[in-house]
């Protein structure tokens, strides 16, 4: 039969023993207590002073955010395994470190490439090869930045297309950025006929191209010769764009196809067509 003083006496005795357990332990649980509400306040303050400081280093929020949020994390984790430590839970700390190991290990071979791309995203706010609004090339996409994330970059062509590009491809492959310097250089190729007088075509070009709208100022207008093609004489001119806009830069080529085109007809200098040779050999008759 079921012996209910036995019972009570078995719950009161596991009773005071708990009791016992809680008093010796009581100690070390109000300074784990104590350790973990300080160490929360200090966290925090460690977190607004890295705010600070990284918002020095790089003006990407996220950025910022990210790494004041991950000291963050590390000064917490630090003030819970010294509780649990000061708790005697030594072997609870190393399990739950072995296990954050282990799911550390598996999450970095399956997000890999993620990772890849939040990494160079990380570098890439920092050097800062590129900024919003920049005209750049990247793996064949030429257009205007209008996004950099942590994960891509987003660039709009200037087909209208919106290319997201891995920031792990930005990072590993070369930038070309025509924005960096507030110029652009564009270079024009011209022909001109055998007969033609080449220091007077260099002239007239030259001066037809000294007013065109959007020259840079401060950089010289050049010309060179550069080969003697098929059928015409071929130079190259060099203009500086005052503005990196496309639109622009496209303008001032317009501009000055046409101012050339015009000196040269006012001057008789032929731009000629190119020239080709048929040589037809018909079977004799039998």
């Amino acid at each position: 039969m079921f012996d209910l003083n036995k019972a009570i006496e078995l719950i009161d005795e596991k009773l005071e023993i708990w009791f016992r357990e809680i008093v010796k332990i009581l100690p070390n649980l109000l300074l784990a207590a104590l350790i973990l509400v300080i160490g929360f306040f200090i966290a925090k303050w460690i977190r607004k002073l890295t705010l600070k400081i990284f918002s020095k280093i790089s003006s990407n929020h996220t950025i910022t955010n990210l790494f004041s949020t991950f000291i963050y994390i590390t000064v917490l984790g630090i003030v819970f395994f010294t509780a649990l430590s000061i708790l005697k839970l030594d072997k609870a700390v190393t399990s739950i470190l072995a296990g954050a190991g282990i799911f550390g290990l598996a999450l970095a071979f399956a997000f890999q490439d993620i990772a890849s791309n939040f990494i160079s995203g990380i570098f890439i706010s920092f050097r800062k090869p590129l900024h919003i609004g920049d005209i750049v090339s990247v793996k064949n996409y030429m257009g205007k930045v209008m996004e950099v994330n942590l994960r891509d970059t987003v660039i709009k062509t200037f087909q209208g297309k919106m290319v997201i590009i891995p920031n792990k491809e930005v990072f590993q492959n070369p930038v070309e950025n025509y924005s960096l310097l507030g110029k652009r250089r564009l270079d024009l190729k011209v022909g001109v006929s055998y007969d033609a007088d080449l220091e007077k075509v260099a002239q007239v070009t030259l001066d037809a191209l000294k007013n065109i709208e959007g020259l840079a100022s401060g950089e010289e207008t050049t010309l060179f010769y550069q080969e003697f093609g098929d059928s015409s004489i071929n130079f190259t001119v060099r203009l500086w764009c005052k503005s990196t806009e496309q639109i622009d830069y496209l303008k001032m080529g317009h501009d000055a196809i046409i101012s050339i085109k015009k000196a040269f007809d006012q001057h008789k200098i032929s731009i000629p067509f190119p020239v080709r040779t048929l040589d037809v050999n018909w079977p004799e008759k039998l």
